[in-house]
């Protein structure tokens, strides 16, 4: 596949996942980036950054038409995130590819565990009680 089948195909699957799961893009966007388009981790990153703006806005848009944003938390959360994305890019630029790597990987495994682990506790917990 060319690099633009590949990164359209990315972006509609991403969007329907973003839109099912409420994960913004970022995981299926990074890992595919990395993996199938051949990016280095900073910049599938830096790229998944840029990406998330149009599905997230969207994506709220379409969820808002429902009624299921709570726009208060999203603006607090969005805010304090900016400065918390400032930070993360710091720390990004000064580690080495497979650092950064390794760290994306264990955040993976520890929300796969925590779903698997509330999935197996048969926890139907809200969002406000996890």
């Amino acid at each position: 596949m060319t690099e633009l089948v590949e990164t359209t195909v990315l972006g509609f699957l991403a969007g329907i996942l973003a839109a099912m799961f409420g994960v913004g893009g970022g995981i299926p966007f990074v890992a595919t980036l990395t993996l199938v388009v051949g990016l280095s981790q900073l910049h599938a990153q830096a790229t998944s950054l840029a990406a998330i703006v149009p599905a997230a806005a969207v994506g709220s848009w379409r969820q808002s038409r429902y009624g299921n944003v709570s726009w208060r938390t999203a603006g607090l959360v969005g805010v304090c995130s900016a400065g918390g994305v400032a930070a993360g890019t710091a720390v990004a630029e000064a580690l080495a590819e497979g650092a950064l790597r390794r760290l994306f990987a264990a955040l993976l495994f520890l929300i796969a565990g925590r779903l698997v682990w509330s999935a197996l506790r048969g926890d139907s917990s809200t969002p406000s009680d996890i």
